[in-house]
């Protein structure tokens, strides 16, 4: 039978698959089949035996269409704030720029020191070779609005 998985406490590892009969099944971890944990909403292929789900199989997710594999829409340039970084980054205003407030204050006080703007300069170093050797996919993703 096929269904979808409702709800796992995290502690114990019971859950709880709704079956396309309408009904609920509860299971056990060692009633799961795969290796990694069961996640909500997830459609399975199962057994059953009573009120039990027995031998869960994650089933295997729809293929996307292949529009939606074209990269996200992001208003943020990645090449821009590798300037940004290269240029001002011990100030941290490229981490103002994608959103980063917490980590940008935290290089701007830093930089009040000269142990600091060493630290600073590195970090924001490495942020510029970060952004420029990321996909456009992992930028939009990882830096979204």
């Amino acid at each position: 039978m096929q269904g979808q998985v409702l709800g796992v406490d995290a502690r114990s590892g019971h859950g709880l698959v709704a079956g396309n009969d309408g009904q609920r099944y509860t299971f056990l971890p060692e009633d799961w089949a795969q290796r990694g944990e069961p996640a909500i909403g997830q459609s399975v292929d199962f057994e059953t035996s009573g009120s039990r789900a027995l031998n869960i199989f994650p089933l295997a997710p729809a293929q996307a269409p292949l529009a939606t594999s074209a990269v996200p829409h992001n208003d943020r340039n990645k090449y821009v704030a590798a300037a940004l970084a290269f240029l001002l980054g011990t100030l941290g205003v490229h981490r103002f720029y994608l959103g980063r407030t917490a980590s940008a204050i935290v290089m701007l006080v830093l930089t009040l020191t000269f142990f600091g703007l060493i630290i600073t300069g590195i970090w924001a170093l490495v942020d510029t070779v970060r952004y420029l050797i990321m996909s456009d996919r992992a930028f939009a993703a990882r830096y979204p609005r």
